[in-house]
């Protein structure tokens, strides 16, 4: 019987191994490969039977760079991003893919065309975020009255991935990272976007001015004190869909108690990151198995 699993670093609280349990009903095994160096989890990946993995921080860019000098197959998008969140076995060789990414998409699309994931997934199975990703990037623009705003908050696996599916969706996209320099050399890494770098001292002015705010930091930051409701109104209210605010973390999320009450009394829509979670692992686990998942009982637990 084939194994899955996940590796990173710390890995407690992980909720995949119950969401995975719950896509297929407890049918597979799904480990978590917990190990502070890459290499050690690298090999076990390599070595025992496991049939695909998914990667969490700080290892995604790292297992990019294994997949990529095997010569194995690199999905689209990781190219782009420079990060890998699942890699699968296959008789050719390791194949690499990017599911943030299409959970950042899903996420949205679900805020702004509600049903829509599920409408895809019952006509189309696993290739359903594709649908959505070419539904979105053909209808976003007609909910705006110019081209909408986002802002990614953080530059590492995470939000290299938010960054271009923002991009892809049809958002003219701001990068922040505490370290401007990493900001600024993936930007010109990808001219194509028209990424625009800006400083942690422009935060309350940037979230002010964006329509999309993806929150990819790990932890919360002092910076979030200088935030207040009105940050999160949106410039032109009634002119334009609501402000949203997609966070990544589900473990440490910065945007609980007051910070959150902030935000929701701004009248930004919060999307947490179970959500997101919910939805890449949605759109990733069809490509680790090969078998679709069961999207209700994914969601129920």
């Amino acid at each position: 019987m084939p194994r899955f699993g996940l590796i990173g670093n710390p890995l407690r609280g992980s909720r995949s191994p119950r969401l995975f349990g719950a896509a297929y009903g407890g049918k597979y095994a799904y480990d978590l490969i917990e190990e502070s160096d890459f290499a050690a989890a690298w090999s076990r990946f390599m070595r025992e039977d496991y049939r695909a993995i998914n990667v969490t921080a700080p290892f995604k860019q790292l297992a990019y760079a294994e997949v990529l000098a095997s010569g194995g197959t690199i999905d689209g998008p990781v190219l782009k991003i420079g990060a890998t969140n699942l890699i699968v076995k296959t008789p050719e060789g390791l194949s690499a893919h990017n599911s943030d990414f299409s959970g950042v998409i899903l996420s949205v699309a679900e805020s702004y065309f509600p049903g829509v994931f599920a409408a895809c997934y019952r006509e189309f199975g696993p290739r359903a975020h594709i649908k959505v990703h070419q539904f979105v990037r053909e209808n976003l623009r007609e909910r705006f009255p110019d081209v909408p705003q986002a802002l990614v908050v953080g530059c590492g696996g995470a939000g290299r991935a938010a960054a271009v599916a923002a991009a892809e969706m049809g958002f003219d996209v701001a990068l922040m990272n505490r370290t401007s320099e990493k900001a600024q050399q993936f930007a010109d890494g990808l001219p194509e976007y028209g990424f625009l770098c800006v400083p942690f001292s422009d935060l309350k002015a940037s979230i002010r001015e964006c329509d999309l705010v993806i929150w990819t930091l790990p932890q919360p930051i002092p910076a979030l004190d200088m935030l207040c409701a009105d940050d999160f109104a949106g410039e032109e209210p009634g002119t334009r869909p609501d402000k949203i605010l997609l966070e990544a973390s589900y473990k440490n999320p910065s945007f609980t108690g007051n910070y959150l009450m902030m935000v929701e009394n701004g009248g930004a829509r919060y999307i947490p990151g179970t959500r997101w979670h919910l939805f890449q692992a949605a759109a990733g686990y069809s490509l680790m198995t090969g078998e679709p998942c069961d999207l209700g009982a994914m969601a129920e637990a």
